[in-house]
């Protein structure tokens, strides 16, 4: 059996995440307990309380959803590492997912890890306030290219771009609010069955986050990597990472370009076409993302000790 590994981004948090996990198996308690310790006795106790307990206020905020999410993939992949990993041919991940496919792949050490996303969702944060943004996420075919919106809405109203391509019928748009705002007006003249503004706290996978890549620069250049153990496919451009260094520079560039999920997929698929596609991480929106983009790849969600449970099974 051939296994890919997915991992979730902002948007899968929720309060409850991890909670039977821990409570179930001890490698998953190491994991949880590791991320409480590595940031430190305040916030690391706040860490796994946030994701078992909420509130979902607290839990859903930037520098809070990041480590908590990788941190749970992290779990998850502890449980099932030893009978996954003769199978695993692959991993990636959605925006701040990467970063846990980079710990699943031995690129990445768990307690520099949680440090690093920590840090990350920080300066996101604050990259929010300094320049304020929003997102939208446009739904159904368009009749114009979404970069064609954007340019106009720019031109009309103010910075916005393609954040997200997640789907071929599912896009999100980041940038400036009012650009944000008429790219939205335009894609539904367009043809897009629904435009949404995203609960966010900044411009995410945009221009405006070019405040915020100084500093993360100098975190991922002090922390450390090695060369992926198996290839992460990367957010940028959708191509395979197998050594350390190129890992930094894509996971730079994420910053402020846009996540090319549907790109990423095809490729994946492109190359291990048999394969399950496990979205380690709660809830299952990038498998029903993977099912819009090639509907005939198997695919699971492995988020809840009984999942868990189940693909181990399958993997014996």
């Amino acid at each position: 059996m051939n296994v890919v590994l997915l991992f979730p981004g902002q948007g899968s948090q929720k309060p409850g995440m991890g909670k039977d996990l821990y409570e179930t198996f001890p490698a998953a308690r190491d994991v949880f307990d590791a991320a409480d310790s590595a940031l430190g006795d305040e916030d690391g106790a706040r860490l796994s309380s946030l994701c078992f307990n909420g509130p979902a206020e607290e839990l859903t905020l930037t520098h809070n959803a990041q480590p908590a999410l990788l941190a749970h993939g992290a779990a998850l992949w502890a449980v099932a590492r030893d009978r996954l990993t003769p199978h695993v041919r692959a991993a990636a991940g959605h925006s701040l997912g990467e970063f846990t496919a980079y710990h699943a792949a031995g690129s990445l050490g768990l307690a520099d890890a949680i440090r690093l996303v920590r840090k990350r969702g920080e300066l996101m944060y604050e990259s929010g306030v300094r320049r304020p943004g929003a997102m939208a996420a446009l739904l159904g075919d368009l009749k114009e290219p979404i970069e064609s919106i954007c340019a106009r809405a720019t031109v009309e109203a103010g910075l916005v771009s393609p954040a997200n391509y997640n789907s071929p019928s599912q896009v999100v748009i980041s940038g400036e609010e009012a650009g944000v705002e008429r790219a939205m007006a335009l894609a539904k003249e367009a043809g897009a069955k629904r435009a949404m503004r995203l609960n966010v706290s900044g411009a995410f996978h945009s221009a405006l986050m070019e405040t915020a890549l100084d500093g993360l620069s100098q975190v991922v250049a002090s922390t450390a990597f090695t060369n992926p153990k198996f290839p992460v496919y990367a957010n940028v451009n959708a191509e395979p990472v197998t050594l350390a260094d190129r890992a930094r520079q894509l996971l730079l560039q994420q910053l402020t370009r846009p996540v090319r999920w549907t790109d990423e997929v095809k490729a994946m698929t492109e190359r291990v076409p048999d394969a399950l596609y496990v979205e380690m991480g709660p809830g299952s929106v990038l498998t029903g993302l993977v099912k819009k983009i090639v509907p005939a790849v198997n695919t699971m969600a492995c988020g809840t000790v009984a999942e868990v449970n189940k693909l181990m099974e399958l993997a014996a």
